[in-house]
């Protein structure tokens, strides 16, 4: 039978509680997630939680979610109170559980080349990545997480900002955060890494403002003036400061959404959407 704790001064309450903050996260290697859509991502993605915790009304409401799992996995009934002291939402659904992130792929980073042209990319290599420089808001995060992933999006290279695994990003993804390959990577190996990507034939085009004009003068080009069939990275900047001068000068290509002039700028998850989307519509021939 699964342990049954009813007070929240248990150690494990507490050891829970620590994964609310990134130090916590960084010492235990898990992460806290909270509700039933994510642990039915997390079993349908063959992840196993490493502690489920479960009122017991959840527990017979959801029994395929809450039986069947390995021995490994540590099961606990608690009550209400409890439930709320681990969760991170005032109203939280029943069930929370830590999970270890998903393992991230790794890249080797040959020695900075000259970029050729049209080189073909290694059929190893991801085709479409989406690059986020510094992105700090965790709702904008989570957001676009769950648009790459309805994209296509093969990998995701986050340089600084929010932490993807933190419990907002994870509600707000809506599970995708457990889905996509995520890397975090300092800037100047995403630098490194975008010029191998670059290298290797793949075409690298940063979002800017309309009005922003390239080195020969010119404006950036419109979303879908880009062929999006070939090997691809998005890079998408913070929410105030924009894309940063270094990785706009790596850049293969600039591209903007025309908007009213009313606005300086759109928010980054909205402006997402349809730059990612371009590529599933271009391959539809619409």
């Amino acid at each position: 039978m699964p342990e049954l704790i009813t007070s929240r001064r248990n150690p494990l309450v507490k050891r829970l509680r620590e994964l609310h903050v990134g130090k916590g996260r960084r010492e235990q290697g898990l992460l806290l997630a909270e509700g039933t859509h994510l642990l039915q991502e997390a079993r349908r993605l063959d992840l196993l939680p490493v502690e489920l915790l479960a009122t017991q009304a959840w527990a017979d409401k959801h029994p395929e979610l809450w039986e069947g799992w390995p021995d490994q996995v540590r099961r606990y009934c608690v009550d209400g109170l409890v439930l709320a002291a681990v969760a991170t939402t005032a109203q939280a659904d029943g069930v929370v559980f830590s999970l270890a992130p998903p393992a991230a792929p790794s890249e080797p980073l040959p020695a900075r080349q000259p970029v050729p042209a049209r080189q073909p990319v290694p059929a190893s290599q991801p085709s479409f990545v989406l690059v986020l420089d510094g992105l700090q808001d965790p709702g904008n995060l989570g957001t676009l997480m769950r648009t790459a992933l309805a994209a296509g999006v093969e990998a995701l290279w986050l340089a600084e900002g929010a932490d993807p695994f933190q419990p907002k990003v994870l509600r707000s993804s809506a599970g995708a955060a457990l889905a996509l390959p995520i890397e975090r990577i300092g800037r100047p190996e995403l630098e490194e890494r975008l010029w191998a990507a670059a290298g290797r034939g793949m075409q690298l085009a940063a979002a800017v403002p309309p009005g922003l004009s390239q080195a020969d003068g010119k404006g950036p080009l419109a979303y879908w003036q880009l062929d999006w069939l070939r090997p691809t990275a998005l890079l998408l900047g913070n929410e105030g400061a924009g894309l940063a001068a270094e990785l706009q000068a790596i850049a293969t290509h600039l591209i903007t959404i025309p908007h009213c002039q009313a606005v300086e700028s759109l928010n980054v998850a909205v402006s997402a959407a349809p730059l990612l989307l371009e590529r599933l519509r271009q391959r539809s021939g619409t």
